[in-house]
């Protein structure tokens, strides 16, 4: 009997060298297979007439091969095999290179189909390389909705539609994870019809609605694992903080700036939470400049006024420093100590220390408030009483990371039994709610969504022509001579050209140093420097002993230097909006005006729409909702970096799905909070749990 669990090793039609390249796929059994879903498909299911046949689109044929020839061609001994196809309207051109096997399997007289894209070569209908079948045989190839894959060296998708349906054409009927009332209920297929449906559509429905259940499973088991960590949650226990608001408030009042509404009301929910026996469990979502970092300064005051210790774990030991920077300076006057823990820092207060004295101090807890990489989520660090966990995730951690460092985080030495921290978690990419639903759904959500008064909007234009590059050089040349400061960004080209990238950051470097502000100093950031190499850039820039910096994408920029005025972004148009958003924040956090010229490369359209909406549009949650619709999910989070399956991110927008999803996962738990009466559920959800993670 056939499962999904059965090995590709058991089917004699899949030999040893295709089971290694299909392992290349991750696909080593059935159910690997069958959930290799088509990308795309090729439409053959209309069969034409050869009179029909149209140039340059694609079609179906069938009739009778009147001819064919295989011969080398006397330049470069290429082989090319001509066959002349007719039916009863009229005759059809194919041409095979380099396919041995064609001659020795067509034949004079075979009835075939073939597909493929018609072009009309002196006055001949023609078909370069068409996929064919004889008609006698079941249509895989050609004559249906075909189906395109996911493609690896040796593995074609004509192999895979293969293996599929030999697979599928076998009498099997796997289990279904998703109980039959739900299936019913929602109008789905059964998951066996759900996979046939998906691999071989008869109509453009069929696919559509397989691929609606697919997207259903992944939510549904998404909105499962949420409630199920959000119950778990909510029986743990942490330490209270009821008298932490006064403290606060009193802070508050001596800042030399008003905190916005949107950050009075984030304080007022953080400090509720924190007052709670439970463990607060928040994400505070906030646009680029909307004052992040104050809040979670607020938070980690209310904890450590109480004599108890907050980590904040920043992505970069950059970050980590410039946070803890800021924090000593801001509790300067404050009765306990702020310490800096990365690989190349260790501090207490002003002073540098070793690691031993550091790890003692946090272990004794004259270390309160802690700011560190995770490199401090290690077994051998032991805290006083740790009593909050904030997690920068600064455009950096992913779902997948965020959610390793809390479940690390959980699992240190706090020095408090029976109690966990409470966490805290802030991202710098503007999530539109749909998604912090869908990705967020078991944590209470925190928006900024306004920025500090005194705020200048950024003025963003995109140029394109050559005069538009000397005029926007000129105008940087002003803003230095007024004693303002510029960043150039470089893009990040794919993630196997680290080197290329680094080279294109030096080579732009170089220009802009000899051959057009010969006169000014420039700094270089790239993804190759050391930590300390890269804080000496920083500071050099931050100290204003530097007037432009040119920086690659991939180096955090994330340091506050209110004297910068000017973002030049070359090849922007590779950047999502989210993305543009996030270097344009680097910019306009003084009071002087501050701008933003986005370069598109040479082949990008002058009238890119997406970098037009940036041209229009300063808020960063409308940006990330444009983003949405132009780019889909993975333009915020990236698929691999979110661990959501592609299906599942396809449909990660679609509101009413998630609901129902919700919906139907809250009932399944409040009958059957363990899912002991659904162990193929309990088995799929601990798979699920190994690819994502919803912590």
């Amino acid at each position: 009997m056939i499962t999904l669990d059965t090995s590709l090793t058991a089917f004699p039609s899949i030999k040893s060298p295709m089971l290694a390249r299909l392992k290349r796929l991750h696909i080593e059994t059935v159910g690997d297979l069958l959930y290799h879903f088509p990308t795309r498909y090729e439409d053959y299911s209309e069969i034409l007439a050869i009179s029909n046949a149209i140039p340059d689109e694609k079609a179906t044929f069938e009739g009778i091969v009147l001819s064919i020839e295989t011969k080398k061609t006397w330049r470069k001994g290429m082989l090319v095999t001509e066959a002349l196809l007719g039916d009863a309207t009229g005759q059809l051109k194919l041409i095979w290179f380099n396919q041995k096997h064609i001659a020795a399997t067509l034949k004079e007289d075979a009835s075939i189909r073939v597909s493929g894209k018609v072009v009309l070569d002196k006055g001949v209908f023609c078909i370069s390389s068409p996929a064919f079948e004889f008609s006698s045989r079941s249509a895989i190839h050609t004559g249906r909705l075909v189906p395109i894959y996911p493609e690896t060296d040796g593995l074609t998708s004509k192999y895979l539609r293969w293996q599929i349906e030999s697979i599928l054409n076998r009498p099997i009927e796997f289990t279904d994870l998703i109980p039959q009332d739900i299936l019913s209920r929602l109008h789905l297929p059964s998951l066996t019809q759900a996979l046939r449906s998906i691999h071989s559509p008869r109509t453009e429905n069929d696919r559509l609605v397989a691929r609606k259940r697919f997207a259903f499973d992944e939510m549904f088991l998404i909105q499962i694992k949420a409630l199920q960590i959000k119950m778990q949650w909510d029986v743990e226990t942490a330490i209270a903080f009821p008298s932490a608001t006064e403290k606060v408030q009193a802070f508050v009042s001596k800042l030399p700036f008003e905190l916005t509404a949107a950050q009075q009301k984030a304080l007022q929910e953080i400090a509720r939470d924190l007052e709670k026996p439970s463990p607060m469990n928040r994400l505070l979502n906030g646009d680029v400049g909307s004052g992040k970092t104050i809040i979670a300064a607020l938070a980690a005051l209310s904890v450590a006024s109480a004599d108890y210790q907050v980590v904040i774990l920043a992505p970069t030991e950059v970050l980590a420093k410039q946070h803890f920077e800021s924090l000593f300076t801001l509790f300067r006057n404050e009765p306990f100590e702020t310490a800096l823990f990365t690989q190349a820092y260790q501090r207490i207060g002003a002073e540098s220390v070793n690691r031993e004295t550091l790890l003692q101090s946090i272990q004794s807890g004259i270390a309160r408030i802690i700011i560190a990489t995770h490199a401090i989520l290690q077994k051998n660090i032991r805290f006083h009483n740790l009593s909050l966990v904030i997690i920068d995730e600064q455009h950096r951690f992913g779902v997948a990371q965020r959610a390793y460092l809390q479940q690390e985080a959980a699992k240190l030495s706090d020095g408090l039994d029976n109690a966990i921290p409470h966490f805290l978690t802030m991202t710098a990419t503007p999530i539109p709610r749909t998604l912090a639903l869908s990705f967020f759904g078991n944590l209470d959500l925190s928006l900024l969504d306004e920025m500090p008064k005194d705020r200048k909007t950024i003025i963003t234009r995109i140029a394109t022509s050559d005069a538009d590059r000397r005029y926007v050089y000129q105008f940087i040349q002003r803003e230095i001579d007024k004693g303002r400061q510029a960043f150039v960004i470089l893009p990040f080209v794919e993630s196997s050209a680290a080197l290329t990238e680094v080279k294109a950051a030096v080579a732009e470097h170089k220009r802009l140093s000899e051959e057009i502000f010969p006169q000014l100093r420039i700094g270089l950031l790239h993804g190759k420097l050391k930590s300390k190499e890269k804080e000496a850039v920083m500071a050099e820039f931050k100290n204003k002993k530097l007037d432009i910096l040119v920086a690659t994408s991939v180096v955090e920029v994330g340091i506050d230097i209110p004297n910068a005025s000017v973002m030049l972004i070359e090849d922007a148009d590779r950047f999502g909006l989210s993305q543009l958003h996030q270097f344009r924040g680097r910019v306009g956090r003084g009071e002087q005006q501050s701008y933003c010229f986005l370069f598109p490369g040479e082949n990008a359209s002058a009238s890119n729409e997406r970098l037009q909406v940036m041209v229009e549009c300063s808020n960063g949650f409308d940006l990330a909702e444009k983003d949405l619709r132009l780019r889909g999910p993975g333009a915020l989070f990236g698929t691999r970096q979110s661990g959501i399956p592609d299906i599942a991110m396809e449909n990660i927008a679609n509101v009413k799905l998630i609901q129902i999803a919700r919906d139907e996962a809250t009932t399944l738990l409040a009958q059957d909070p363990k899912l002991e009466k659904h162990p193929l559920l309990q088995k799929t959800l601990a798979r699920f749990d190994e690819k994502i993670h919803l912590e």
